[in-house]
């Protein structure tokens, strides 16, 4: 519909060879009446439509992936992030979530499964590894053959013994010597396999055996006889409960002719005994000083005489035995030199404070021969003329050390 305005003639231009619009001119009567009638029409279709919108509510149909997004609007809600314009650098930023967020983890007990704890340690006891290396188990054979047997020891597999772990030597009776059922104890030597096979051995066992024996042999002092096998360039070997023993010439009482001592019985004691290096080494004359040590006991008045002067003490030949007076036992009084008290050579009597039958070795003492602190250096002839009546008052200190030294 076209608009009355007198100046719309002059306000269009012409674009390009387009003619200008056409203006209907009408009267300001007509032009105001028909204004009128639109704006009624106007003003009553709004109300209409207005009233049709109160009346009908359409309702809204949401799918499920609409309701997820609306929800994960919601949740986003509860960000901790400024209402405000956001930015590029707010989106870099991370989101705090506040505490009430936080994801829980609920514990479990045991009561919601179905657990039975003395299956479950039965399950793990038939699965634990029977015979660590190193370990002594009691088993029984149950089948020979001709490089080796079958042992059962309690595992899910039997243990294998080789045919040379045995037993100590050469077995020649090998299957009369082992039967089917013979119980017997074995060392572990391998743990078990892929298969749960462990490697066990006799042997090893009796090995173990003997050195236990034979360190404690050396521990208090015995002697023993061995019977010579072989000799070689540095000395004799002999064999000791199923280890190799060597006596070297230096430890013979006459180590010219060596070689005539093969086949013969030696009384000897234990000088070196190393299970980690299987070393042991054996002395003739060690057992010889050991004879005489046995012979001894603790507060015993001896007399000997001075071989050497040491920084530290004294060294006294006891007639085929040697003992050593230290310097803390030599006197309670002070003094400059050892050399002040005795001198080699000399004669002098000591009370015997120590026996070590292991290191074949004796402990002398002096100083509880002195009635006054320092008198052996002031008058040493009188204490050692009345050494023996002294030593009468010592006894009974000693006689409570040898008391104590039985019982332990």
């Amino acid at each position: 519909m076209g608009v009355s305005n007198k100046n719309a003639q002059d306000n269009i231009q012409p674009k390009g060879n387009k003619k200008p619009l056409q203006v209907l001119h009408i009267s300001k009567k007509d032009s105001q009446k028909k204004s009128n009638e639109i704006h009624d029409e106007l003003t009553n279709s709004q109300e209409f439509i207005q009233k049709e919108n109160i009346a009908i509510k359409p309702q809204i149909i949401k799918d499920d992936s609409v309701k997820g997004i609306e929800d994960n609007n919601e949740k986003a809600m509860d960000f901790d992030i400024p209402k405000r314009d956001l930015t590029q650098q707010d989106l870099n930023r991370p989101l705090n979530f506040p505490e009430q967020n936080k994801n829980y983890q609920f514990e479990r007990t045991v009561d919601e499964f179905d657990f039975d704890e003395s299956a479950f340690l039965e399950a793990l006891n038939a699965n634990e590894p029977i015979g660590a290396t190193g370990e002594t188990i009691s088993g029984k054979v149950i089948a020979i053959e001709s490089d080796g047997l079958y042992v059962d020891i309690g595992g899910k597999a039997p243990g294998y013994m080789p045919k040379k772990e045995c037993g100590l030597g050469v077995i020649t009776n090998f299957k009369e010597k082992f039967s089917i059922g013979l119980e017997m104890e074995v060392l572990v030597i391998k743990e078990q396999n892929a298969d749960g096979m462990v490697t066990v051995s006799a042997r090893a066992l009796i090995l173990r055996q003997s050195w236990e024996k034979v360190s404690s042999s050396a521990k208090n002092g015995e002697l023993i006889n061995v019977l010579v096998n072989g000799f070689n360039r540095g000395g004799l070997t002999c064999d000791v409960d199923g280890l190799r023993g060597f006596i070297p010439r230096s430890q013979l009482e006459d180590g010219q002719d060596y070689q005539s001592f093969v086949g013969k019985t030696l009384k000897v004691a234990f000088l070196e005994v190393n299970p980690e290096s299987r070393k042991l080494v054996l002395s003739e004359k060690k057992a010889s000083l050991v004879s005489k040590l046995i012979s001894l006991e603790l507060g015993q008045l001896i007399e000997g005489e001075v071989l050497a002067v040491k920084p530290y003490g004294f060294f006294i030949d006891l007639g085929g035995a040697s003992g050593l007076l230290h310097q803390s036992s030599l006197t309670n009084g002070s003094i400059r030199s050892l050399r002040e008290v005795f001198r080699e050579g000399e004669i002098i009597k000591a009370l015997i404070s120590e026996i070590d039958l292991e290191k074949g070795r004796i402990g002398l003492n002096t100083a509880l021969l002195e009635n006054s602190a320092g008198e052996l250096i002031i008058d040493k002839h009188k204490v050692m003329q009345e050494a023996a009546e002294r030593a009468l008052k010592t006894k009974a200190l000693f006689d409570k050390k040898n008391t104590i030294n039985e019982d332990q």
